[in-house]
């Protein structure tokens, strides 16, 4: 993890600075003086990221002393200190927006999700999807895990999910299921509607997903289904119907917006 940390930080310091680092703060002679700063939170919410924002003054200066006040996961109050780094002034001024834009990007995911948690039964996961940002997808699940989601396959190597654009493309969506059973990997099929459903019922593989489907509908299905099969719903979930749909005793509900829509963390860097 840590070098996946370095070599993505590493990125964003260098997208910041190329070609001729930060032309301000070199204005300034600081005769190596140290400073201290805090990083506090201006909203409440998860944190997530820690890592990846002290890997961002380290990364600028290896003198950086980064002292996290709060974990991964943790629930934090508006005005909370969140770090207090020691370093060279120049050092602080250098890093300081990469480290926040990681800090607040992760920390935003994990407060989405926590919200999307906390209006579901117990009984029902939220997990994010492949819907990610480029590069930072192992950053963006990560947040998801702190704010008490869970994880979707990593990848399209990772599981078998059989969707629409599959079953267009197949003669028989019995066959294609067929085939994906075999390989032993963890299958599941989006489901659109009662007939695709009648057409796998019986076979057996781990999950299905209903796709987009009203909650009368979706009920319906999960009776036919009758525990056979781990249950999952996908389309357009969102703060207002997500206990709704909760309630129809679904395992799973997939979010992609607690990925690809999350508001940034409000956090503040301040000299002491």
């Amino acid at each position: 993890m840590q070098k996946y940390i370095n070599t993505i930080v590493k990125k964003a310091l260098d997208e910041d600075l190329k070609p001729h680092g930060d032309i301000t703060t070199n204005l300034i002679i600081f005769k190596n003086k140290k400073t201290k700063a805090q990083i506090i939170a201006k909203q409440n919410g998860v944190i997530a990221g820690l890592d990846f924002c002290k890997a961002a003054f380290k990364l600028v200066g290896k003198e950086t002393v980064f002292t996290s006040k709060v974990k991964d996961g943790a629930k934090v109050k508006k005005n909370k200190v969140i770090a207090e780094i020691k370093a060279k002034t120049k050092t602080i001024l250098v890093a300081e927006r990469t480290a926040l834009n990681f800090l607040n990007h992760a920390s935003g995911i994990a407060t989405l999700t926590n919200q999307f948690k906390k209006k579901v039964n117990k009984k029902t996961k939220i997990c994010c999807t492949r819907k990610t940002t480029p590069n930072l997808r192992q950053l963006e699940k990560y947040a998801v895990k702190k704010g008490g989601g869970h994880n979707h396959r990593y990848n399209l190597s990772d599981e078998i999910l059989i969707k629409d654009n599959h079953i267009s493309a197949e003669d028989s969506l019995k066959n294609l299921v067929k085939k994906a059973i075999k390989t032993k990997k963890i299958v599941t099929v989006e489901i659109e509607n009662l007939k695709q459903l009648n057409q796998v019922l019986g076979l057996k593989f781990k999950r299905i997903l209903f796709d987009n489907m009203n909650t009368r509908q979706l009920k319906k299905c999960l009776k036919i289904c009758k525990n056979k099969y781990e249950t999952e719903y996908s389309g357009n979930a969102d703060l207002k119907n997500i206990k709704n749909l909760s309630s129809t005793g679904i395992n799973r509900i997939s979010v992609g917006a607690i990925t690809h829509s999350a508001k940034s963390f409000d956090t503040s860097l301040l000299f002491n």
